[in-house]
């Protein structure tokens, strides 16, 4: 478990001095499944993972076994294929104008392992909200677990379905993990700039189409248009996650042929990662690729230089200067374990927070005086 946890994280610090806003998800530096046990390594069929270097291309040789691994009776519920035009229906029912923007959150059904777990979560559902009511955005925050056979992050694939079905009137989605913080409160999003394309993610092309590294792109906090499009790719990724035997080897193939990834059972950001490689003319051509703003800033490099970003910039920037979204990949903040030192997570986490209150309270003529104290004081 200690080497796999150092391999990824070398791989993050690696892209981080290589990229100007980095990309760094939960799933990619710590395993919400963990590694997997001597058990189900017993139950893997060899045949399933053999490549053979000097023929095709390794995801080529393994769309067969991928298909055949692919759980497909899992169903997210009834088969939709016109939602398009059942949407723009619905729509036009609806008295209130369409509306660009929902963001979507959760966060564990139960109370948090760890005692001050709940109080964080709570900093963070209300830091989303300020910048929701700042920028006219709707917000749908979930405690419940919406299908059993999908364990671990990827309760967000029932839920972002649910989410779209029920609300035609948005266009757009914003998913955004519960350990992320929004840092700059004056950024807005450029929606325009994403016409024609129905999935928005931190990331980079050379390396996800190049390299194919794990760490190339981020499914902890993305965009995704509300289209028939995305209906059919949450569907594709629910039959790559869901429970059972096809979860091992599925995980294997990601293993085998995606750089950087550990040997876990299938993880949402692997699958995606893969299908865009895999059928990139279907999937890969309709995802954008953001790296002009830190969509998912790495906390480790940022959290610690915010006092210089507030002597130096202005809000308004949202990349690396005053970053528009700061992520607490590999912080554990519900559960009882992580990658990093809970109490640094904890402090530097309190610090992000305070950072975007600041640009809050001003507004009402307030301030906290110092980064690393939950007292205000009036400005």
């Amino acid at each position: 478990m200690a080497l796999v946890l150092l391999f990824i994280l070398g791989t993050i610090r690696a892209l981080y001095s290589s990229s100007p806003v980095v990309a760094a998800s939960s799933s990619q530096v710590r395993a919400t499944r963990r590694p997997l046990s001597a058990e189900q390594q017993q139950q893997q069929q060899p045949e399933i993972f053999s490549f053979d270097p000097g023929s095709l291309d390794p995801i080529e040789q393994s769309k067969p076994r991928m298909e055949a691994l692919m759980n497909r009776t899992m169903s997210l519920g009834p088969k939709i294929s016109d939602w398009d035009s059942r949407r723009s229906s619905r729509r036009r029912k609806i008295k209130q104008c369409e509306k660009r923007m929902m963001l979507v959150t959760s966060s564990h059904p139960k109370p948090c392992e760890n005692p001050l777990g709940d109080h964080i979560m709570l900093k963070s559902a209300k830091n989303k909200m300020d910048y929701c009511r700042l920028h006219g955005i709707d917000m749908f925050y979930n405690v419940a677990k919406l299908e059993r056979s999908l364990p671990g992050f990827w309760i967000k694939i029932p839920l972002l379905r649910a989410v779209m079905l029920s609300h035609p009137e948005f266009e757009w989605i914003l998913w955004m993990d519960g350990d992320a913080l929004f840092t700059d409160m004056t950024f807005r999003i450029p929606i325009r700039k994403y016409e024609g394309y129905n999935l928005v993610m931190n990331g980079w092309d050379h390396l996800v189409y190049g390299n194919r590294s794990w760490t190339g792109l981020n499914m902890g906090i993305f965009l995704i248009r509300n289209c028939q499009w995305s209906l059919d790719l949450l569907d594709i990724l629910a039959q790559m996650g869901s429970d059972g035997p096809g979860s091992v080897g599925i995980g294997k193939i990601l293993h085998v042929t995606l750089f950087g990834r550990p040997d876990l059972e299938s993880d949402d950001q692997g699958a995606l990662l893969w299908l865009m490689n895999a059928q990139r003319e279907r999937w890969g051509a309709k995802i954008f690729l953001e790296h002009s703003y830190a969509l998912s800033g790495f906390w480790v490099p940022l959290v610690r230089e915010l006092e210089d970003k507030m002597r130096r910039f202005e809000p308004g920037l949202g990349d690396d200067r005053w970053p528009f979204v700061t992520h607490f990949a590999g912080c554990e903040f519900c559960e009882g374990w992580a990658n990093y030192s809970p109490q640094d997570c904890r402090r530097q986490m309190e610090r992000a927070f305070n950072f975007g209150d600041n640009q809050v309270l001003e507004m009402y003529g307030f301030r906290h005086p110092s980064l690393n104290v939950a007292d205000v004081d009036r400005t």
